[in-house]
């Protein structure tokens, strides 16, 4: 049950990283908390620990619904919006067909935030093997006419997990050159592994960060 007696939002991790879901709950609350909601992680019992490809993003969909519905019984009537935490929205779909509450993804939430008045945007991220999957999302959330491309680091997701410092400065060089080369106006860190980099990148003045977590947050209480 919620300690606070708060409307309650569930943001739900489709990987099955606990530490990445503490992360996400962190971030979120930094815009939930002010408007009076509370925010609680669900994390997926099993499936990848970090959705690196398609196979991946694929998998991960089938904990979905059932971290999901696990929470609403944990929050006993008080939840009033499900968060789906992974860029690629795994199973959002199948889960909003399924509840009585609204259901957003970050990915989503991220893409019409970005694209928002017509806006160049481009996206910044660690993973080549979703590249396919984010351009597929693009065209299905109809904003391909403004997208800029996707931006990717020099070194892997997994060597960056292990050396948050490098995937920092290697997130950063790839937004600077969605912004200076590919004309972007607004860029998009996309992971949600990926949301304490996007937290500082934003910080830094580079340009407009588009942070996922808080995008979807943002939705959530755009919806209310």
């Amino acid at each position: 049950m919620s300690q606070t007696g708060r409307p309650l939002v569930l943001l739900v991790n489709p990987n099955s990283s606990a530490a990445t879901t503490a992360l996400m709950v962190d971030v979120a609350r930094a815009t939930l908390e002010p408007a009076g909601l509370e925010v609680r992680g669900v994390t997926a019992a099993s499936g990848p620990t970090m959705i690196v490809g398609a196979a991946d993003l694929e998998r991960s969909a089938d904990g979905v619904l059932e971290a999901a519905l696990r929470g609403l019984r944990d929050g006993e009537g008080r939840v009033v919006a499900i968060v789906v935490a992974a860029f690629g929205d795994p199973g959002r779909e199948a889960l909003a067909a399924a509840v009585d509450v609204p259901v957003v993804g970050i990915g989503q939430s991220a893409l019409l935030a970005a694209a928002a008045g017509g806006r160049r945007f481009g996206m910044a991220t660690t993973t080549p093997g979703l590249v396919p999957s984010l351009e597929a999302m693009v065209r299905r959330h109809g904003v391909a006419a403004t997208f800029t491309g996707v931006r990717l680091t020099r070194t892997g997701p997994t060597t960056l997990a292990e050396q948050p410092d490098l995937q920092d400065l290697e997130l950063e060089r790839a937004a600077r050159a969605s912004f200076e080369e590919d004309g972007a106006r607004a860029v998009i860190i996309a992971g949600g592994p990926l949301s304490g980099a996007a937290r500082r990148i934003a910080a830094s003045g580079i340009g407009t960060v588009v942070e996922p977590v808080p995008a979807a947050m943002q939705r959530v209480l755009d919806l209310r």
